[in-house]
């Protein structure tokens, strides 16, 4: 496929390998691009806050020092998200969910201001937290907001609509935290800010695209009506790390 010529195609996996799109794990192009500055690190292994964002990025070519490492950082016990990683995960690891998903690009969409939505900030989190527990679009955290512009709009001073930015590739910016209070959909709110969130990616000269699970047949159809296309199937799953553990030193920001 072709891709806009203002955004950088390829960056180098961490193993040395073939140059793959940044697209291709994007957390990791984020955590070494334009979001560095929230990473932690052991070796190979990187990762975002926990409470910012559960992300993290393995290696495009993990071996068994990586997943020690990522245990170690983890710490014992603890559940890791793996978006993306379909190959096989050490034995005393635990599958704890897997689904199959989608990755869309919105070089296409006609993006565009909202008059009526407000940027969010930190004193927002609580009604954003709430939004989020009863309407489930996918992770928030404390700072989640802290990774880029968050839009809402409000009824009768109530917040009951929200997207925002998440992870940060080199000449990309994910569109996430669409949610709409179940009182008020299907009046196109959702919409609105996916077009006002993609306007401002746009304004930094960079191009959205978002996730979604594959089976999420109403989501893609509306993004697809938005302007995104398919550009590729992911999977998300989630894994266990072992309850024993070796030694190891702490997570470490990246110098």
């Amino acid at each position: 496929m072709t891709e806009p010529a203002h955004a950088p195609a390829h960056a180098p996996g961490q193993g040395g390998g073939e140059a793959r799109h940044v697209l291709d794990n994007p957390a990791l192009a984020a955590l070494t691009g334009p979001h560095a500055r929230f990473a932690e690190r052991r070796g190979r292994i990187l990762r975002y806050p926990v409470d910012v964002t559960p992300w993290l990025a393995l290696p495009d070519d993990p071996d068994a020092g990586d997943w020690a490492d990522l245990a170690a950082l983890a710490g014992p016990g603890a559940e890791v998200p793996l978006l993306g990683f379909r190959g096989a995960v050490p034995a005393g690891w635990e599958i704890t969910f897997q689904f199959e998903g989608v990755q869309l690009v919105g070089d296409a969409v006609a993006a565009a201001p909202d008059p009526e939505a407000t940027l969010l900030g930190p004193a927002d989190v609580p009604e954003i937290l709430d939004l989020v527990a009863r309407t489930r679009p996918g992770p928030f955290e404390a700072r989640t907001i802290e990774l880029g512009t968050y839009l809402g709009l409000r009824r009768d001073g109530a917040l009951i609509a929200v997207a925002g930015e998440r992870l940060r590739p080199p000449g990309w910016t994910e569109i996430s935290a669409v949610c709409t209070d179940p009182a008020f959909r299907g009046q196109g709110l959702a919409s609105r800010l996916i077009l006002a969130v993609a306007h401002g990616i746009r304004e930094r000269g960079e191009t959205p695209f978002l996730h979604t699970g594959a089976d999420n047949t109403n989501a893609i159809r509306l993004y697809e009506s938005l302007g995104f296309r398919l550009r590729r199937t992911t999977r998300f799953l989630a894994a266990r790390v072992p309850e024993r553990l070796g030694e190891g030193r702490e997570a470490v920001p990246v110098g």
